[in-house]
């Protein structure tokens, strides 16, 4: 599955679309003077530079756009319509012919940055994801061999705080699963799949429960694992 995590760029296993690709949190104790750069605009309220300034870069190195870029990421607007195969912001590569939806939220990857750097930020005001209540959905469209149409559609959330880890599956602080690991700090909350998805994206994609449909127990709701 494509993500965002921990960069916009495939990872050598596959995971990334939905990637490697979530998704809020406060700009708080911001340095507010002014800057150097007369290109990076600060916010009002605490310093932050945003994509409208013009100086954001992408994980590739190209300059952040307030608009759609070629690759099919609207950062301002957290969400990616593109391919698959574009995920990583290079043209080309597995299941170009897989249409893939990501969107996610400020935690999981904001449109802006608050930390003094020039890429955008995660999980900002948290030291990792944990208990950040950053969250990822992707939705992947795609036809097999036999020309029908499947869907796969996933939540991703990061682990609450008060979560642990017990083998491949996080749950709350009550014993309560939340879902099957992925990426270390996240779990899957929801997958929906229909009509029959080929064998090689599923391995390629690394999914979890091998493609199986999936509702965590302690809820399928993003807003469920906020901070």
């Amino acid at each position: 599955m494509r993500s965002l995590v921990p960069s916009i760029r495939k990872p050598g296993s596959l995971v990334a679309a939905l990637c490697v690709a979530a998704l809020a949190a406060a700009c708080q104790d911001q340095p507010t003077g002014v800057t150097d750069d007369p290109g990076i605009l600060l916010k009002k309220s605490g310093g932050c530079a945003t994509i409208q300034g013009g100086k954001l870069l992408a994980s590739t190195g190209e300059t952040i756009t307030i608009t759609r870029d070629e690759f099919g990421y609207s950062y301002q607007a957290h969400i990616f319509n593109g391919v698959y195969s574009d995920v990583d912001r290079v043209h080309g590569g597995d299941f170009s012919d897989v249409n893939l939806q990501m969107k996610w939220n400020d935690a999981w990857l904001s449109n802006k940055s608050c930390d003094g750097n020039d890429v955008l930020d995660r999980h900002y005001g948290y030291d990792s994801y944990i208990g950040s209540g950053a969250w990822l959905t992707n939705h992947d469209i795609g036809f097999n061999e036999a020309g029908n149409r499947w869907t796969y559609f996933v939540k991703i959330v990061a682990a609450p705080a008060d979560a642990y880890k017990d083998g491949d599956t996080w749950y709350t602080a009550d014993d309560t699963e939340i879902g099957p690991v992925i990426w270390g700090a996240f779990a899957v909350i929801q997958q929906v799949v229909t009509g029959e998805i080929p064998s090689d994206f599923v391995a390629g994609d690394e999914m979890p429960l091998g493609g199986s449909a999936y509702r965590s127990p302690a809820g399928s709701g993003l807003g469920a694992y906020k901070p």
